[in-house]
């Protein structure tokens, strides 16, 4: 079976916006660098390094909108609560709204355009995805077998001469050697392909149906009355403003957070500025001879040997040998150096200040994550529920399985522990492994076989995955048919659905009673557990 997350392909038709706002980062390059906060931990597949300029398959470009195009504020309903006009203070002078830079302030208008165009298209996706699920019905199928049916099975997958052809018509907008995004582009051009076949069968079940749109979701629907308004019937059910809200939660969630992330950046940098300023006063210097003094003069040289040894640590991250990357290496290194001094400068600055900061972290929404025939641990009875999605080839979910053993071991009788799969796409041997995984829980051996899988990431090929099932002493007659076969296949193709339904888009992706944790250390999610179980006791 081709493998490709179907509601994800189907989605991408009517959603672009919406996968494209998911993925948008919040990053920016300032100075100096804020001390006093740590960035919140984003599910990731794994850590990047950043290194040499990266490559990567050439981008859909995002659609242009009006909206897109203008400096009229928009209504996208993603604001928690009205931002503060003064959003801190530093030993008696105001960061107000005002002082936000215009970049971020832009790259916000972006964030919430986003959304809107999101709730545009939210309804056809949703429309499209109740076709898709009557259609399987109606034959009997899972959405996912009829999705492989109808388009997987009737798409060629690109060859290296499709991509050979893509690259020699694009090489000015690609900084790498064919061999080394050879196999990105043909995954690039096997989606595209993958993409204009899903929009044809969207349009071919739309054709079969009775769809009748009545409105579109242009405003957010805040009250009951607004959420029950009906936008679409599809085959005589309806579809409802609030159904569309309730499918942008996540998106919402994680465009709050990014236009947090923004702001309290701006806010951070406006505070180590006034500080910086004030030091200089008190010091009778200009800024700069004082940032000359205590992070320049205090900021090491990066030597070629430390560029070669971080060369020799990074080397599969990095396109081309030593000697072409080391001036770009060295500068990295030495602007990692700076930023360092720059750090420990304004974190001395800060010891002695007085600041308050008003600004509130978005809070993650309740989201209700289905458990059932899902491997689960602790108590059944209990009323904290931490659900993981996970990926047996990713690093960071290896990285955090042995908190999460940690936790299962003392919150065995208080909380009850379920695991939900989310192989990610770039990760070629996880779909396999998940469904090996549910074989090995057929034979009531899941949590033994999970615990080898996260021990053997780089050995994941089919062929391991018998053995290991031999290691435990499985039936491997019955194992190899159920992995061969693909019989669980579809149980992971759930997981993705519903991990996509939530927001889930890295591993590991875990929810505490249906919130998001964000801090996945052992200290965040036991802080985290404990207040659930504070709540349960005073109801």
């Amino acid at each position: 079976m081709k493998r490709v997350l179907f509601t994800t392909v189907f989605a991408l038709v009517a959603c672009a916006a919406h996968a494209q706002a998911q993925t948008r980062t919040g990053n920016r390059q300032a100075r100096p660098a804020t001390p006093a906060t740590t960035t919140t931990q984003r599910p990731a597949s794994q850590t990047t390094t950043p290194t040499a300029p990266a490559t990567s398959a050439p981008q859909r470009p995002a659609a242009t909108t009006p909206a897109a195009a203008s400096n009229v504020a928009v209504d996208c309903g993603c604001e928690a609560k009205p931002l503060p006009e003064v959003l801190a203070i530093a030993n008696g002078i105001q960061v107000t709204k005002s002082d936000l830079s215009q970049q971020t302030r832009q790259r916000v208008e972006q964030l919430q355009r986003d959304v809107v165009e999101a709730r545009r298209n939210e309804l056809n996706l949703i429309i499209n995805t109740k076709l898709l699920n009557a259609e399987a019905k109606k034959r009997n199928l899972t959405s996912a077998k009829l999705f492989e049916q109808e388009v997987l099975s009737k798409v060629t997958d690109a060859t290296e001469a499709d991509a050979q052809a893509f690259y020699n018509q694009n090489k000015a907008k690609i900084p790498a050697e064919f061999n080394d995004v050879k196999s990105r582009l043909i995954a690039y051009l096997t989606e595209e392909r993958q993409r204009a076949a899903t929009q044809a069968f969207a349009e071919r079940l739309r054709a079969a149906s009775q769809v009748k749109v009545i409105a579109e979701a242009n405003t957010p629907a805040r009250t009951a009355a607004e959420r029950e308004r009906i936008l679409a019937v599809v085959n005589s059910e309806p579809i409802t403003a609030g159904e569309v809200e309730d499918n942008l939660s996540p998106l919402i969630y994680e465009v709050q957070k990014s236009v947090y992330d923004l702001r309290r950046s701006d806010v951070e940098l406006k505070i180590n500025d006034i500080l910086l300023e004030q030091e200089a006063q008190k010091r009778k210097v200009t800024t700069k001879a004082l940032l000359e003094a205590e992070v320049s003069a205090k900021t090491p040289t990066v030597t070629e040997a430390q560029a070669q040894t971080f060369f020799n640590e990074n080397k599969q991250r990095i396109n081309g040998d030593f000697t072409q990357v080391k001036p770009q290496l060295i500068q990295y290194l030495q602007s990692q150096e700076a930023q360092k001094a720059e750090n420990a400068f304004a974190r001395q600055l800060r010891q002695t200040a007085t600041i308050q900061t008003f600004l509130t972290a978005p809070e993650s929404p309740v989201f209700k994550v289905a458990i059932d025939d899902q491997p689960m641990k602790g108590n059944p009875a209990a009323t904290v529920t931490v659900v993981e999605f996970t990926d047996y080839q990713c690093p960071s979910c290896a990285q955090v399985n042995p908190v999460l053993e940690r936790l299962m071991t003392e919150y065995a009788d208080r909380a009850k522990f379920v695991v939900r799969d989310y192989p990610l796409a770039q990760h070629e041997n996880a779909f396999k492994a998940a469904e090996a995984a549910e074989a090995a829980r057929e034979q009531g051996k899941y949590w033994e076989y999970t615990s080898i899988l996260f021990r053997n990431q780089s050995a994941l090929e089919v062929d391991k995955l018998k053995a290991y099932a031999t290691q435990l002493g499985l039936d491997r007659a019955k194992f190899d048919a159920a992995l061969d076969s693909g019989r669980f296949a579809d149980k992971v193709y759930r997981d993705l659905s519903e991990g996509t339904r939530v927001g889930v888009n890295g591993t590991p992706t875990l929810f505490i009673n249906g919130r998001r944790v964000e801090d996945r250390s052992y200290e965040g999610m036991k802080a985290m557990i404990e207040a659930e179980l504070k709540k349960s006791a005073r109801k």
